[in-house]
């Protein structure tokens, strides 16, 4: 995995005071041999699709103010429906 463990503990603890949810990294970032990469992130949560985003955008912000600007994205599985890319990061995703 490459980020590093205070990484991850700050997404761990982000993804909590939000969404009240384990997170789960995902994507190339698990690949110690790749190089660079955005961090790929989900979160499975019973809020409404509208509330959902918001937190979205604010656990954004505030990765951005605790990590500095780096790439993320942050993929939020509701109850409205289900996408490819969930059942990707639920079976590729290690919990963070």
């Amino acid at each position: 995995m490459r980020i590093t463990r205070d990484t991850a503990t700050i997404i761990r603890d982000t993804a909590a005071e939000l969404f009240g949810a384990p997170v789960r990294l995902f994507g190339s970032r698990l690949d110690d041999q790749k190089r660079g990469g955005d961090i790929d992130l989900y979160v499975e949560t019973d809020l409404t699709a509208e509330d959902a985003e918001k937190r979205r955008l604010r656990m954004l912000a505030r990765l951005a103010r605790r990590l500095g600007e780096r790439k993320i994205d942050l993929v939020v599985k509701t109850p409205d429906g289900e996408l490819p890319i969930h059942a990707i990061a639920r079976r590729e995703g290690v919990v963070l």
